[in-house]
């Protein structure tokens, strides 16, 4: 009995998928051909260790409005230009580990 158990909660581990974080659902949602669970979710682990979740709410806003990444990058507000430092890394590092 004990082991069916176990073994039943094998399976729904394995086939119910981790919660994804708001930069993999962003990538997920937009309409770009490469994206795929695997790319997504290579872009939210670095994300997970280069953004804090409010900035990651922040970056995942751009997948569906790419303008608004553009007013950040021209902001003249301090906490936009780090931000944006802080993004750039990111991206940097998604590109390097994400290929």
């Amino acid at each position: 009995m004990k082991h069916a158990f176990l073994s039943t909660l094998f399976v729904i581990a394995i086939t119910i998928p981790a919660q994804s974080g708001v930069i993999e659902r962003a990538c997920l949602t937009a309409d770009r051909s490469a994206a795929s669970v695997q790319l997504c979710g290579c872009i939210q682990s670095v994300a997970d260790q280069t953004l804090r979740n409010a900035e990651q709410r922040k970056a995942a806003r751009f997948f569906r409005d790419p303008h608004e990444a553009q007013e950040v990058r021209q902001s003249s507000n301090r906490s936009d230009r780090q931000f944006w430092d802080r993004y750039k890394a990111f991206g940097a590092a998604a590109e390097t580990y994400c290929g």
